[in-house]
């Protein structure tokens, strides 16, 4: 967009544009609407409300979910607001601000099966799960079981709904959206759930950038825009803060 040769000023201009990388199938954390171009979900409405606190423009980047780590890495974007649980590898790649949210993760079966409860009844069964993902692991971990992986969480339902799979492994928040949009009377989740998993904006190892965003993070915790965009999607105030 800028014409080569830029001066100061330009350059000046470009370097207030925070560029926050997404996987777009995760509602409903960040996804798009049909028929529209437009990113939104609770991780769009809070890394813009950074964004704003910071005096920063946001610029969102669609890419696959197992990119984004690489593209803080090759400095492609500035930070990951994609749902991105907070786990000990990941912190070995990439520094995290503070956690935004606290999830977990549920198994999802469809409505006709009903001897599959428990992360156990998976043993020797078939798994759909997103690439990359705490689900993946997790999935990985079951005994016996043919764990398929893909790039977005449709392709994920799918495969469980064309009956190519036994179950999904995937954060119980965006597992209970689907359940009330495409999945609606046709899956379930069933089980407890497991590994709560906090949320966080990951940024180059070490950056500044995660003290600069924990301190926006606060102050919209302190001024209540956080908790507006909480009940915004999730129906409720958070518990913790």
């Amino acid at each position: 967009m800028f014409a080569a040769g830029c001066g100061g000023k330009d350059a000046a201009k470009e370097s207030k544009v925070l560029r926050a990388g997404t996987e777009p199938t995760f509602a409903p954390f960040e996804f798009q609407e049909k028929d529209s171009k437009d990113f939104t979900g609770f991780d769009m409405d809070l890394i813009r409300a950074i964004g704003k606190q910071m005096g920063r423009d946001v610029e969102i980047k669609n890419m696959g979910f197992d990119a984004l780590i690489p593209a803080i890495n090759s400095g492609n974007i500035d930070v990951v607001a994609s749902g991105m649980s907070i786990t000990e590898e990941r912190k070995k790649a990439v520094t995290f601000s503070d956690p935004y949210y606290t999830s977990g993760l549920a198994i999802i079966v469809r409505n006709d099966e009903n001897n599959i409860k428990s992360l156990k009844d998976l043993e020797g069964k078939t798994i759909s799960v997103q690439i990359g993902t705490t689900g993946a692991d997790k999935a990985a971990s079951v005994p016996g079981a043919k764990v398929k992986t893909f790039n977005t969480n449709a392709e994920v339902f799918l495969e469980l709904n064309n009956k190519n799979a036994d179950a999904v492994i995937i954060d119980r928040p965006v597992g209970a959206y689907f359940l009330t949009k495409e999945g609606k009377g046709q899956d379930k989740i069933v089980g407890e759930t497991m590994d709560a998993e906090p949320y966080g904006f990951a940024v180059k190892k070490d950056s500044k950038l995660a003290g600069e965003i924990n301190k926006a993070l606060g102050e919209l915790k302190k001024n209540g825009e956080y908790d507006k965009i909480y009940k915004k999607w999730f129906g409720e105030a958070p518990k913790e803060k």
